[in-house]
């Protein structure tokens, strides 16, 4: 049997159930997107640009659980799409990153996009691989999506030499694909140890990253269990409905709304699971951990480099969840409904909320007004994509989130550009969910025109941009201590115009007695196909919790006379102006 590597990608692909890929053809991969054309299995989408594309794919993988797949030129393809790879890498997000690649049959150097691809994709993901025969394309594609699923879940990269796209060879019996093994479990001896730290604990707490997205059932069973708050990663705010009484908020410490900061005020033994206490996490490592940790992760690298742990169980989550909460049965009852912090997080959330109201911001949208009318409007399940700036942390302190997997945002890469580019994956994927984007006006600019990939797909997506003219949360970063914002303020950018050059519709949130038509109508036109850009006029005059407590965090760490310098120089700055 003679086939080319472009039909034996395709191959492997249809095989690993790919349902999508995303990218741009080029002269070294042509081959490959005609085989995908070809495909009744596997959908190539154009987009507008490789870094959406990355993007566009992550999103696939944290909304649907498979892997996201790029379909990407060489060399300039490849560093267009870097910032999503990397933000994959660092977020635990499975994605395939497939290429065209030079001749290897030409003996020449000087080749078009020749660059050495696999040391630059070496720190951006687990590992890369270099298909040198027909034979090696299967097995090496199979490889590379176990590699991506297994352990902490990341991004493989994947070179495919034209030439072995372009020329059939011979080549034998296909294999089957082989799913990875089950993880171990953490020994008895360990488990023990931890729920008798657990059970012993007057004030235990829960703290949940992505990690453990796919632990629901066993998160909230143990939590009633110990009538522990619950407070979440950035990213992980997805792992826990925030209906539950317990769920107590974003992170807790001084960087955290009241509800969290009060319900870990005594927490005396903390069981972390999914996260690395990273510093979104904990605001700038603001977060007070108990000596009393039990850590749970995948990756045992993680365990005690920021916080020390007196039990380390290496493990998926959900798994070593359940054999948690077997053994605390075992040992002890379970504490009495009610007798943990829900009444306290309930007003304490409750009185944030009417603090929020009472703000006044001066004819513009107030920020809480509008996510209580979003979240009224919107089902249980629909997904958020978020992007990177203010109107970040203003999400996770005032918009509930109520399914798994319905909120997903950069976070420890850190990348401007998200939002627009993963509500295509995430509607692609998902399309009987409503999507929608908050995204800041500097970060939509990055993007917008991944919306003319929306409009050609005929997706449903409702872009709600925060429209301020500032990147608004490095400028109150600079504010507070410069009384200055340098190349923090954006141009003007009419955002009717970027709607109409991309296809989609148009609409106007002037203030608060706008949001709820606004809306509604929004979803009434997304609900024919078409995508939405509202142009939100919104207030950021009021600081988030995070951005207040993650400032004095850090301000507290420096030296004393650094402090005594840059008190008394934002004095003079704000005298003098």
């Amino acid at each position: 049997m003679k086939k080319t590597a472009a039909w034996l990608a395709v191959h492997a692909l249809e095989q690993l159930g790919v349902k999508y890929t995303f990218g741009i053809p080029g002269v070294q991969n042509t081959e490959f997107y005609d085989e995908l054309n070809k495909s009744e299995k596997i959908t190539p989408v154009l987009v507008t640009h490789e870094g959406s594309a990355s993007f566009i794919a992550d999103a696939v993988s944290r909304v649907s659980g498979t892997v996201g797949t790029l379909a990407i030129v060489p060399a300039a393809g490849l560093t267009h799409a870097a910032s999503g790879i990397a933000e994959a890498l660092l977020a635990g997000v499975p994605m395939l990153v497939i290429t065209g690649g030079i001749r290897t049959d030409l003996g020449k150097r000087y080749q078009l996009h020749e660059i050495d691809q696999h040391a630059f994709m070496k720190p951006l993901t687990k590992a890369t691989f270099h298909v040198k025969s027909h034979a090696e394309v299967v097995p090496t594609l199979y490889e590379a999506w176990r590699i991506a699923v297994s352990g902490v879940p990341g991004p493989v990269f994947v070179e495919l030499p034209v030439n072995l796209q372009l020329f059939p060879e011979e080549v034998g019996e296909l294999p089957e694909y082989t799913p990875p093994a089950a993880p171990t479990l953490p020994s008895e001896a360990e488990i023990a140890r931890a729920a008798e730290l657990l059970l012993a604990a007057k004030r235990p707490g829960l703290f949940a990253g992505w990690g453990a997205v796919d632990a629901l059932p066993q998160l909230i069973e143990i939590a009633e269990f110990l009538q522990a708050p619950v407070a979440t990663t950035l990213q992980g705010q997805s792992v826990f409905p925030h209906t539950h009484p317990l769920h107590a908020g974003f992170s807790f410490g001084p960087h955290a709304v009241p509800a969290a900061r009060n319900a870990f005020a005594e927490c005396d033994a903390l069981l972390a699971i999914g996260t690395r206490f990273g510093e979104l996490a904990t605001g700038s490592f603001g977060t007070p951990v108990p000596e009393n940790l039990v850590h749970i992760d995948i990756n045992p690298e993680v365990f005690s480099q920021n916080y020390p742990a007196k039990v380390a169980l290496a493990g998926d989550a959900a798994a070593v969840l359940q054999r948690l909460t077997f053994e605390l049965k075992t040992r002890g009852a379970a504490r009495p409904a009610g007798s943990g912090p829900q009444e306290q997080i309930r007003r304490d959330k409750q009185a944030y909320r009417k603090e929020w109201y009472a703000h006044d911001g001066k004819g513009r949208v107030n920020p809480a007004h509008f996510f209580d009318e979003v979240r009224k409007q919107m089902p249980d399940d629909a997904i958020a994509t978020v992007d990177d700036g203010n109107h970040t942390f203003l999400t996770a302190e005032l918009y509930p989130v109520h399914a798994s997997r319905a909120l997903i945002l950069p976070t420890d890469f850190n990348c401007m550009g998200y939002a627009v580019p993963a509500a295509v994956g995430a509607k692609l994927s998902q399309p009987q969910r409503e999507v929608f984007s908050i995204v800041g006006d500097g970060a939509f600019m990055m993007t917008a025109m991944e919306i003319l990939t929306a409009a050609k797909e005929g997706l449903g997506i409702v872009y709600f941009v925060f429209h301020d003219g500032e990147l608004s949360q490095i400028a109150q970063a600079q504010e507070i201590p410069y009384n200055r914002k340098p190349c923090a303020v954006l141009g003007s950018v009419n955002l009717e115009g970027v709607a109409m050059a991309t296809g989609a519709a148009y609409l106007r949130m002037e203030n608060d007695a706008a949001i709820a038509g606004t809306v509604a109508e929004a979803r009434r036109l997304a609900a024919e196909g078409r995508p939405v850009v509202v142009d939100v006029n919104i207030d950021y005059s009021k600081r988030t919790t995070f951005t207040k407590g993650a400032v004095k965090t850090n301000f507290k760490r420096f030296p004393l006379a650094q402090r005594l310098r840059m008190v008394s120089r934002a004095l003079v700055r704000k005298v003098t102006g």
